[in-house]
């Protein structure tokens, strides 16, 4: 057994328990992965694992040096590439001894490693970063690059284990296929925080993340995917079943009033025919009325926790069954030119042109496109020019008057400047009355409480949500819907809620993802490679 946590819970600052009871052991050389809904606490996990975070309760123990290879949002931007690869003090170290400072604390902080310069160049050179100096700020990094780069630092440690926490979602095409090749070779231990179903089939075991805790299956992503399938089909049993009790105990609660307001009549004619002494019946109207109540009060919390259990289960298929009603009208008309470009090119002011060759690009409606190349190719440049946003320096863009709509990893067609209200109202393309508009929110799962809220602080299924409920909102479904990195970020739950909802969209669609079982899922069926 190399890692071992037992116990193991955590509480957020606001005092609110993200998870409790996390318990489980990684054997060498294993390669397990974590699962779970965003917002869980799988990367707060990690970070308990790799000594990062305090749990509030529980024991980690590691048998062997660990390496976290984190996500990166800005947070080692100060950092030169040397000090995020963790090697600059023995780098200063060993150029000072070189330069003839034979102070001894140089040798104590470079210790063994007299081939620390060298390692650190095969090292980059292996994950295609020999172009980098070790001096450059990390902030000047691509963020492909910049996981690239912690991935680097694997060999230039070799530890027993490494923590990876959504370690593809800056990898292009060719990046992710030297991850997955260096992760079926490794004889590292590996614990994985991931989305990428590709990445998950390498993987076994699986761990799923709860709040009360973690469930194992013991197999690779499609052995995970199959107990999951059973796990809804007993779910969707439960439900069913959960829906006639639903009925059943409304059913029983309409008796139970009405068996008691008969006795609570009779009671009444018998105190006015003098039948019975005042202060018995008075002691009968009292218990009758507490009971009335108690049963109401059953009833209510019975009927209340059953709908809460339903909504919850039935969420995403929920929201899926919505928007394959929204997409149900096919729009524009079959094989209409929408986008033609004809030898176009583009550059950055002072920079060279983005394609070594003009593009030359027909999009016609009913088009299922993948726009695929590597970080840095030009593919959001292309969607920017489609939209009209930038204008090609040379060749001609011919785009057809037609209604496009872009879903982003970023969310771009959300305003953070508003409050969740204030965003669907702005897509009421229709007139909805405003009450329409709340009820179409709360078919999103956004309640009354969450009305107000900012979007600025939504997280990133949230976000979803919010922008597929504002496609129902417009006055009709888009001609063509460009979808760029759309699964980035997302749980696995979410991510096959996408797959649902736009392989049953039925007018263009555009896609920019890395993953490839997303495209193929939404129905791909060309790719420009740039």
């Amino acid at each position: 057994m190399l890692l071992n946590a037992q116990n193991i819970s955590y509480q957020l600052p606001s005092g609110r328990e993200l998870f409790t009871d996390i318990n489980f052991s990684l054997n060498r050389s294993e390669k397990a992965a974590i699962t779970g809904n965003n917002g869980t606490g799988k990367s707060t996990l990690l970070q308990i694992l790799a000594g990062r975070l305090t749990p509030r309760s529980g024991i980690v123990t590691a048998n062997a040096p660990l390496y976290y290879v984190p996500q990166h949002f800005g947070q080692l931007n100060h950092l030169t590439v040397a000090q995020a690869l963790g090697a600059d003090t023995q780098l200063q170290a060993l150029e000072a001894i070189l330069q003839g400072d034979t102070q001894e604390h140089h040798f104590d902080a470079l210790g063994d490693n007299w081939d620390i310069a060298a390692r650190c160049e095969e090292a980059l050179h292996k994950w295609g970063l020999s172009h980098i100096s070790l001096q450059a700020p990390f902030t000047q990094l691509s963020g492909g690059e910049k996981t690239r780069l912690l991935l680097a630092g694997t060999e230039l440690y070799r530890p027993g284990a490494v923590l990876l926490d959504e370690p593809t979602n800056h990898l292009d095409k060719a990046a992710r296929a030297q991850l997955y090749e260096w992760m079926q070779q490794t004889s590292c231990t590996l614990l994985t925080v991931s989305h990428d179903r590709q990445l998950l089939q390498i993987c076994n075991p699986i761990w799923e993340l709860f709040p009360t805790g973690m469930k194992a299956y013991g197999g690779n992503y499609d052995f995970y995917e199959s107990q999951k399938t059973e796990e809804q089909a007993a779910l969707q049993r439960k439900i069913a079943h959960a829906e006639k009790t639903v009925k059943e105990a409304r059913q029983q609660q309409r008796e139970s009033m009405e068996r008691q307001q008969r006795e609570n009549a009779r009671g009444e004619r018998q105190r006015k025919e003098g039948n019975i002494p005042k202060i018995l019946l008075n002691g009968r109207r009292n218990l009758a009325e507490r009971t009335t109540a108690r049963l109401q009060e059953v009833h209510t919390d019975k009927v209340a926790g059953l709908q809460d259990e339903l909504e919850k289960a039935t969420a995403a298929e929920h929201i899926s069954r919505i928007m394959k009603g929204h997409f149900e009208t096919p729009p524009g008309h079959h094989g209409k030119t929408l986008i033609k470009a004809e030898g176009i090119n583009f550059a950055w002011p002072g920079g060279t042109p983005m394609w070594q060759e003009p593009l030359q690009v027909l999009i016609s409606s009913g088009d299922r496109l993948a726009i695929a190349g590597s970080n840095g190719s030009g593919k959001s440049t292309l969607i920017q020019l489609m939209l009209g946003k930038l204008m090609p320096q040379t060749g001609e863009l011919y785009r057809a008057n037609c209604r496009t709509l872009l879903l982003d990893q970023d969310y771009t067609l959300i305003d953070r400047n508003r409050t969740v209200l204030e965003q669907a109202e702005a897509f009421n393309e229709t007139g909805l009355e405003p009450h329409q508009v709340k009820t179409a929110l709360a078919r999103f799962l956004f309640e009354k409480d969450s009305w107000d809220k900012p979007c600025s602080v939504l997280s990133g299924g949230e976000m979803l949500r919010l922008s597929l409920c504002t496609m129902t909102l417009a006055c009709q479904s888009p001609d063509m819907i460009i979808l760029d990195e759309p699964t980035n970020n997302l749980d696995l739950s979410n991510i096959k809620m996408l797959s649902q909802i736009f392989s049953a969209y039925k007018g263009t669609l555009i896609v920019i993802s890395h993953d490839t079982t997303f495209t193929a899922e939404v129905g791909v069926t060309a790719t420009l490679e740039l």
